[in-house]
């Protein structure tokens, strides 16, 4: 549960802490010892307004690529919290270094993928598919958050998914556009051949 609630943190950092929050509020998950504070009010409150705020800015073009400086490193560390918070009944020690490999390394890499598919998206369009980009990231994030949530199994299955397809659009992409070649052979001629 805790790596899938910490990859969904590389799509949006506030969204899964606030799915958790209001699922161990609701009773649904227990959280591990001292993590209660994620089960207030208050924290809900203040994780809805920068649900909010986080989502918002994603929408404006040139301030989701400015904003991803700062959640690389935030995603990173909200994938920790969270596996953290979800892993009870082992030394401390051992808790946060499973946490730090395995929850900030899947919030790392799903952030990563979506840093350079926005990037990709904004030199490719201008911005124009800010807004389509934004939402699919959204969606992700409150998906593989719920289903991180209620149903475990499907999440750890949906993660390499997504994760692998969003890497492979990208590369697959990127990949024969970055080598710059041109096919300048016409149908006549062979690649060699001139048409003199």
């Amino acid at each position: 549960m805790g790596v899938g609630l910490a990859a969904a943190c590389g799509f949006r950092i506030f969204v899964p802490l606030l799915i958790v929050s209001l699922a161990s509020h609701a009773g649904h998950i227990s959280l591990a010892e001292g993590f209660e504070w994620l089960d207030s009010t208050p924290a809900i409150i203040c994780l809805s307004v920068a649900v909010i705020l986080e989502v918002g800015a994603y929408y404006i073009p040139w301030l989701d690529n400015l904003l991803d400086s700062i959640a690389t490193p935030c995603a990173v560390i909200a994938g920790t919290l969270l596996a953290a918070a979800m892993i009870s009944g082992m030394s401390p020690w051992l808790k946060w270094t499973l946490a730090v490999i395995a929850g900030g390394g899947a919030a790392g890499l799903v952030q990563t993928v979506t840093v350079a598919v926005r990037g990709a998206s904004t030199a490719g369009t201008g911005g124009i598919a800010t807004p389509v980009i934004s939402t699919a990231e959204l969606g992700g994030s409150a998906a593989l958050g719920g289903l991180a949530v209620f149903a475990p199994v499907a999440a750890i299955i949906a993660f390499p998914c997504v994760t692998g397809f969003l890497g492979w659009k990208f590369f697959s992409r990127g990949g024969s556009a970055s080598t710059g070649r041109v096919n300048t052979a016409s149908p006549e001629h062979g690649p060699g051949e001139s048409s003199e």
